[in-house]
């Protein structure tokens, strides 16, 4: 008998354990569970600055865009077609000629379209003065067809003599140039490096001035980047291409320097 209450005993301290440390347990997964709860939910007031900084590198334009257009107008479409053909070939062969290289130029557009004239009977009042029309009738009379093709210049030394080429050929609505350099990307990271450097140095200067230190970048934006060209001042004679002596030349194309400027915003922690 009483070896059966001592037996009772033990059972009975051993479940009372378990529940303790089942009890135990919980209460550690609770507390967890809590702190896991706040975990990278820090102080949402960090302290910040922000700077802003420029970058601009300057450089000579390489290259050189022109458009010109051909225009035609025949009672049949073909026929229009066939006469801005016939242009087009004139004009390409002769930049091809200037070493202006096939892949260089390009159809920017290509239309046809129907052409019509309003037609109106005019009578004529038994007192000899013209009476108001009756009414018209819109006549399809023929087609215009027109294309426009642009040139890239990769040797804008040559961009007058590609002008001047142009002007001789049966073409019309030449437009241009536009200037533009072959290794922008390169250049334009080069401005981004300055732009950054500029907005560093700001940031540290303004760290010390406020007696803070700088811990990290929070975010950074970059703005519209964009390119200033500008040349040099010519008289309307020799923008043209006409010497003062009456005689006609290639037309003097002044390219002058283009500034590739790049903006920053950095904004840094700081303690």
């Amino acid at each position: 008998m009483n070896e059966f209450l001592k037996r009772s005993d033990v059972s009975r301290s051993v479940i009372v354990l378990l529940v303790l440390l089942s009890v135990f347990v919980l209460v550690q997964s609770i507390n967890s569970l809590k702190e896991n709860k706040f975990i990278g939910v820090g102080d949402s007031s960090v302290n910040t600055i922000s700077v802003s900084g420029k970058g601009e590198v300057a450089a000579i334009p390489d290259i050189a865009t022109f458009s010109f257009s051909v225009s035609e107008e025949a009672t049949e479409v073909k026929e229009a077609q066939d006469a801005i053909s016939k242009k087009i070939d004139e004009a390409l062969t002769a930049l091809k000629d200037l070493g202006i290289d096939k892949k260089d130029l390009n159809t920017l557009s290509y239309n046809i379209y129907p052409r019509y004239e309003y037609y109106q009977e005019q009578r004529i009042c038994p007192n000899g003065f013209a009476c108001p029309p009756t009414g018209g009738e819109r006549v399809l009379v023929g087609y215009e067809a027109s294309q426009t093709v642009s040139v890239k210049v990769r040797k804008i030394e040559r961009a007058g003599e590609v002008l001047e080429v142009l002007g001789s050929t049966d073409v019309s609505n030449i437009n241009g140039p536009s200037f533009d350099i072959e290794n922008r990307d390169e250049l334009m990271r080069e401005a981004r490096k300055e732009a950054i450097d500029d907005a560093k140095d700001k940031a540290e200067t303004l760290a010390k001035d406020l007696g803070v230190k700088l811990v990290r970048v929070v975010s950074f934006y970059e703005g519209n980047n964009y390119n200033y060209a500008y040349a040099k001042a010519q008289s309307f004679d020799e923008e043209l291409g006409y010497g003062t002596d009456g005689g006609s030349y290639a037309p003097e194309i002044p390219v002058g320097e283009s500034e590739i400027i790049s903006t920053v915003e950095i904004i840094y922690e700081i303690k």
